[in-house]
């Protein structure tokens, strides 16, 4: 499944005025608001590898450069950058180059600067959007005499619009509520409310005219303040791609079958591969690799890599494999498929069989027969709580693979959850006794109310006073991981300043890895019970028990204590695994201390001889030789011979020539 990005013309056009650079004492200036804006917003489109362009529009500027300026129209405003890929020249060009004016510009002139870049700059090419993101205080004299024109041009061409200001578009100089303005719910710490100027509030006017008359219901939400767009931008977004359908036909049987389209739905995101650059150039150009192939001898002599040949240990062996029997070993098949094997309870697929590949499977598009019979067979699994086992192979190139296929049914659509199931192999099994067999760890009742009483305070799902408004407090799609977050915090950070060390790792980061407030403080009550429930201990060292003789023995007697037990002495301490070591004292004690174990060490010789190596060969008849010798001493002889006969059976059918041969030359005969 291959996948294709959005591409987006984007302009960012600032206020550079004199008015943008000035600030009460303490407080920072909106322009390096704005240009802090602009670097997070860049920033992001640049870890995420993005295909949008991005140009930069200046007013407010010393110079005048643009293709409507005249003698008196479009004056003081600039284009810094034409629309090209975002890099780290334009992150410093923002950082250092751009510099406040000492003039001021409508941005009414400024915008229609931009209408017009966007459209000279993108003939020939596709873009899904065109997009203007102004910067402004909105204390330069605005004239709305081309408005109602501005306003006809941007919904003719399809550009959007959005501003961004330091303060709410509904702030004035008297009273009303400090946290009044669009998103003004977000604004932990709303900017030290000023007043506005005459000017500011025309141009507030301005602006809530022209958004308004765009998008009569949403126009007023693209303006947003630089607090919030600050805390909105904290995070590198991840590289967005639409995907591509992927077409195929879902078969039931022979007769049936039904056009649909498939898309990935989860797939892990790994970190792009480190490059190996020189150190001094840092081009990757200038390191060359070469891999020398060498026999494992003296001298490593030199081998061409034509003369090698990739192998399989089967056991102690190699067995080569080449190139050409791995081509053909591969699974082909006539063509992809996703065909259902058959269906099943929903309730016998686990959560711990869930694989690693989630799909969703829609019914094609503009097939209406399809779409009537997909729609069927989606709710028909939902009804009987089922689903379908499904054979899924992505082309004929690749492996099948096995999957159940779930119901999903939602107001706006309705498709299948596809989840790849693991085999056999892929399972790894762990037996766990059960607490249940021991009485100390059985619960008690308070101790079980106390546990349940913790999980419900450490809901994630919040639920208003209402009963019917609920807000989830963990939403996995809105979270990022923060493994990638610092990395490209630290990758920005040394781009810049190389020889710095890297910075702490930013306050939002760590917030996303703590619990939310909200739980913290309702799950305080129940730990604490649970603390008072389950007291933690001190497991002292338990105290070896002394006799008399312990105590009052003489410490320079030699020889072990009879009363003491040998824990040799015990049958029931001898382990046959030993024997995988090669131990044969181990043989011999053992069959010194008991002959009725004999059964044991037959059956580990036949697992070395299973094996088929010459180390497990060898250890067989250390085995064998000393059931020999043992066998004499015991007068086991008749033992030892059924033993021999029935091995050498085992031998024949096995095809163990050469074992047979190596116990012939060890004599290891008959009595």
């Amino acid at each position: 499944m291959f996948w294709l990005s959005l591409e987006v013309a984007i302009v960012l056009c600032l206020d550079v005025g004199f008015t943008m650079s000035s600030s009460a004492p303490g407080e920072e200036c909106s322009l390096e608001q704005a240009k802090k804006i602009m670097t997070k917003f860049v920033q992001r489109q640049v870890f995420a590898e993005s295909k949008d362009e991005i140009a930069v529009v200046l007013f407010g500027t010393d110079g005048t450069r643009n293709d409507l300026a005249s003698r008196d129209q479009y004056q003081n405003i600039t284009v810094h950058r034409s629309l090209m890929l975002p890099d780290f020249d334009l992150l410093e060009d923002i950082q250092d180059v751009i510099k406040p004016g000492s003039e001021q510009a409508d941005f009414l002139d400024a915008i229609i600067v931009c209408m017009d870049l966007l459209q000279k700059q993108t003939i020939g090419k596709k873009y899904e959007k065109r997009h203007i993101e102004l910067f402004t205080d909105l204390s330069s004299p605005v004239s709305e005499d081309q408005l109602e024109i501005i306003i006809a041009n941007l919904k003719k061409t399809g550009i959007s619009l959005q501003f961004f200001l330091p303060f709410p578009v509904d702030v004035d100089d008297g009273g009303g509520d400090p946290s009044a303005g669009v998103h003004s719910h977000i604004h932990r710490n709303p900017f030290p409310r000023k007043g506005l100027t005459e000017q500011q509030k025309e141009g507030i006017d301005v602006v809530r005219k022209l958004m308004h008359t765009l998008d009569e219901e949403g126009g007023l939400e693209e303006i947003y303040t630089f607090r919030e767009s600050l805390e909105r931008l904290s995070m590198f977004k991840k590289i967005e791609r639409r995907p591509m359908a992927w077409p195929c036909q879902l078969t039931i049987g022979s007769n049936l079958s039904i056009r649909i389209v498939a898309y990935k739905s989860v797939k892990e995101k790994v970190k792009k591969v480190w490059t190996t650059v020189d150190a001094k150039t840092l081009r990757k150009d200038d390191v060359q690799k070469e891999t020398v192939y060498c026999l494992n001898d003296d001298v490593e002599t030199e081998v061409q890599k034509d003369d090698t040949i990739q192998g399989f240990r089967y056991g102690s062996d190699i067995v080569p494999f080449s190139k050409e029997d791995e081509e053909q070993m591969k699974y082909k098949t006539e063509a992809k498929c996703f065909s259902v094997l058959g269906f099943s309870r929903s309730s016998q697929v686990q959560h711990c069989y869930m694989g690693n590949q989630v799909l969703k499977v829609f019914a094609a598009k503009d097939d209406e027969n399809a779409a009537v019979a997909f729609s069927a067979l989606v709710h028909a699994l939902d009804e009987l709580k089922v689903v379908a086992v499904v054979r899924y192979a992505y082309d004929r190139r690749c492996n099948p693979q096995i999957g159940s296929a779930f119901p999903y049914i939602k107001d706006a659509y309705e498709c299948l959850i596809y989840v790849q199931l693991p085999y056999m192999e892929d399972l790894r099994q762990y037996i766990f006794s059960s607490l249940k067999n021991n009485k100390k760890y059985i619960p008690t009742a308070d101790q079980l109310s106390a546990v349940d009483s913790l999980i419900d305070s450490m809901n994630l799902v919040y639920e208003a006073d209402d009963g019917e408004t609920f807000e989830d407090l963990f939403k996995p799609s809105k979270i990022p991981n923060p493994h990638f977050q610092r990395l490209y915090q630290c990758l920005q950070h040394k781009a810049f300043h190389p020889n710095e060390p890297l910075p702490p790792i930013e306050e939002h980061i760590l917030e996303m890895l703590e619990m939310p407030s909200v739980v913290k403080e309702r799950c305080q009550g129940p730990l604490e019970k649970i603390k008072a429930l389950f007291p933690l201990k001190e497991v002292g060292k338990k105290k070896e028990k002394m006799t008399a003789q312990d105590i009052f023995k003489d410490s320079s007697e030699d020889g072990p204590n009879p009363k003491k037990p040998k824990i040799e002495d015990e049958e029931g301490s001898f382990s046959i695994m030993k024997l995988a070591e090669g131990n044969v004292t181990s043989v011999s004690m053992f069959l010194q201390i008991s002959f009725l174990k004999e059964e044991q060490l037959i059956n580990r010789i036949d697992q070395f001889l299973e094996n088929k190596g010459s180390q497990y060969y060898m250890k067989g008849i250390n085995c064998i030789r000393v059931f020999r010798e043992e066998a004499v001493k015991l007068s086991k002889v008749q033992c030892f011979n059924d033993f021999l006969q029935a091995l050498k059976s085992k031998v024949e059918d096995k095809a163990l020539a050469d074992f047979w041969e190596i116990m012939i030359q060890g004599r290891m005969a008959f009595f």
